[in-house]
């Protein structure tokens, strides 16, 4: 698998959820601006409005309208749905071996 098959705005919503899962954002934390995090990425703001809505549709992150985005806390996923909750884990999982499997590639490719 090449790098190019996982997105730009699945890489930066792998890194937020591996942010919130090591502790580094906390439940309730404000999440920087688009702008900012499009900086830190180095991509468009439309990339990470993508990342956000699949960071809100899975539940890890929440937005108030023209208040910013915030990390959930233990209250938003303990009234997830467990089929939504499944499929969430399963998403982290692929994308992480997702992950894992370029970065063997890629060592292999350099051999």
């Amino acid at each position: 698998m090449r790098d190019e098959a996982v997105q730009p705005y699945q890489r930066i919503a792998l890194d937020m959820r591996d942010k919130i899962a090591a502790g580094e954002l906390q439940p309730g934390e404000k999440l920087p601006s688009t702008r900012e995090l499009a900086e830190k990425y180095a991509v468009a703001a439309g990339t990470v409005q993508r990342a956000l809505s699949e960071l809100r549709a899975t539940g890890a992150i929440y937005s108030h309208q023209g208040r910013g985005s915030y990390v959930a806390g233990a209250a938003a996923e303990a009234t997830e749905d467990p089929t939504t909750r499944a499929l969430r884990v399963l998403e982290d999982k692929v994308a992480k071996l997702t992950e894992r499997l370029d970065k063997i590639e890629k060592t292999h490719d350099g051999a």
